[in-house]
């Protein structure tokens, strides 16, 4: 017979994968059509950019405002030579803020760009906390598909520095704009293939609710005033309607994506706010998200009348869904300190991450073609019917759609259970 004591060492190990390889580029062969990988060997390298004269919020106190340099790390995937090996890792800390693991990808390290051709560019996000690698897997798999992809290390937000709230409250979109900024002035073979006259940003939780503002959305008075959010009422630069916010929307940016964003749920927009919003707009959210609050995305889904956007669901997820990497092995642990195991940060209980990821990888490719590379043929990845459990498998002997054929375009049969698309035009 087991003693408990033996039962509660195997859990223990079971907890646990045998082998850590932490990888990002996994392709279920369930996946949907365009989350494959594109033809393009990927590199990648790490800069830093750094925005002068910006006003310190975590030291901001009694009226006093003192500036400094904003550093921000970031990860740029872009399409490699032809020949370039594929393969390598990256070093990435743990949500603990302590631990470093290893990730494993696609990208070759610090690889020489192809030549000849511009990419259009998409700056990816983080959530609070977060870092340049949550999202990875969006940044190496575009990045095969013909982008310039740029991941961004918000600082006072990160896995090891965060710090006030109000810092990320303000600095968001302006750390987005600024990152566009430096790589459209980037020299050398880097910056030769990079388009930042044509932009996307996918945004996660935090960097959700900055892609919003970003693209228009002003907040309420309310917002500048929480006692808990960015002192001395500075949040007005982004207040709907003001001046600043005109400046800061950007005609670069042709698209945006936001994953579970923050804010609607706290009272940072109202209609007027969101009908500011101008972008072409996907949203991606679970119905269980009880962070940034289902219903107050569905808000945010049906306020931002200034544009044509979609909301794709993934029912019983929570606000994990589609975003993170697959959490780390070494994140299955409990962390006293955190009070929690760091996995619990990456995943979902209901849904499977990798899977999540691939279908994000497979509509984040459909919608940046379409808007920033005008390819038309993307289009009918969008128009499906709303509910994909509810299509019709019609398929003749060569596996060729019929007419009467209504499952979601691109994935196989039974494969769409528990996703629903909508859609609004501008306007409704």
């Amino acid at each position: 017979m087991r003693t408990a004591l033996t039962g509660l060492a195997l859990a223990t190990l079971a907890a646990v994968p045998a082998e850590a390889e932490n990888r990002i580029d996994r392709i279920r062969p369930d996946a949907p059509q365009l989350a494959a990988y594109g033809p393009l060997p990927i590199g990648v390298t790490t800069l830093e950019f750094v925005h002068p004269g910006q006003i310190d919020i975590v030291n901001t106190k009694d009226g006093a405002q003192p500036l400094y340099d904003r550093a921000l790390t970031v990860e740029v995937w872009y399409p490699a030579a032809e020949g370039t090996a594929p393969g390598g890792s990256y070093r990435a800390l743990l949500r603990d803020g302590r631990t470093e693991v290893t990730l494993e990808g696609r990208a070759a390290r610090d690889a020489v760009p192809a030549e000849g051709t511009r990419y259009p560019l998409i700056v990816i996000s983080h959530g609070y906390p977060g870092n340049r690698f949550l999202m990875s897997h969006l940044g190496e798999n575009l990045a095969s598909k013909g982008y310039v992809t740029v991941s961004i290390d918000h600082r006072d937000s990160t896995y090891d520095d965060k710090t006030a709230f109000g810092s990320t409250l303000l600095n968001r979109p302006i750390d987005q704009k600024f990152v566009i900024d430096s790589m459209a002035a980037l020299e050398g073979p880097l910056g030769a293939i990079t388009d930042a006259e044509t932009t996307g940003v996918i945004g996660y939780s935090m960097g959700g609710y900055g892609a919003m503002i970003f693209g228009g959305a002003g907040v309420t008075q309310a917002a500048t005033e929480f006692s808990w959010g960015t002192p001395d009422g500075l949040l007005a630069r982004h207040l709907a309607g003001s001046e600043t916010l005109k400046e800061l929307v950007d005609p670069r940016v042709k698209a945006i994506i936001a994953i579970g964003p923050w804010g609607m749920n706290t009272g940072f927009w109202d209609a007027a706010g969101l009908a500011g919003f101008e972008k072409p707009l996907m949203l991606m959210a679970g119905s269980a998200d009880d962070v940034s609050v289902y219903s107050a995305i569905r808000e945010i889904f049906a306020g931002t009348t200034g544009t044509t956007r979609h909301l794709l669901t993934f029912e019983g997820a929570n606000h994990n869904a589609a975003a993170p990497i697959p959490a780390p092995a070494e994140s299955w642990g409990f962390d006293e300190a955190l009070g929690f195991a760091p996995f619990d940060h990456y995943a979902d209980a209901v849904w499977d991450t990798n899977r999540m990821n691939n279908i994000a990888q497979h509509f984040a490719t459909a919608f940046m073609d379409l808007h920033l590379k005008g390819d038309a043929g993307m289009a009918p990845y969008l128009d499906v019917i709303e509910r994909a459990a509810d299509g019709v498998v019609a398929l003749d002997d060569r596996a060729q759609p019929l007419p009467e054929h209504t499952y979601w375009k691109g994935f196989l049969p039974r494969t769409g259970v528990g996703l629903t698309l909508e859609t609004k035009g501008k306007g409704e």
